[in-house]
């Protein structure tokens, strides 16, 4: 029997860190490791099948094959572009 890869699942949430580990069996993708973890009811309002996914940080498709180690992260939607952010900021600096 081949051994299983430990893979880890991580969010960043308003109210800290969701970190899950997860094993696996060899040629598991991004997409067996999000269902695995039960993303959607250990945090509901996010919808797993349309966030952006990442492995340490850099974008892949859900249909990425994972490694042993690999860290899956689920990127949150921004809740205000960071331009859009600055300007703000800079409009309310110049109006005191």
């Amino acid at each position: 029997m081949a051994e299983k890869m430990r893979i880890e699942i991580a969010l960043d949430c308003p109210d800290g860190v969701y970190l899950r580990e997860v094993l696996l069996a060899p040629g598991a993708t991004v997409a067996t490791a999000l269902h695995a973890c039960d993303l959607a009811r250990a945090l509901p309002g996010l919808d797993p099948d349309a966030a952006p996914v990442g492995i340490h940080g850099r974008k892949v498709p859900r249909d990425q094959v994972l490694r042993d180690g690999d860290r899956v992260e689920v990127y949150r939607p921004l809740r205000i572009d960071p331009m859009q952010a600055r300007r703000r900021r800079a409009a309310r600096r110049g109006s005191s």
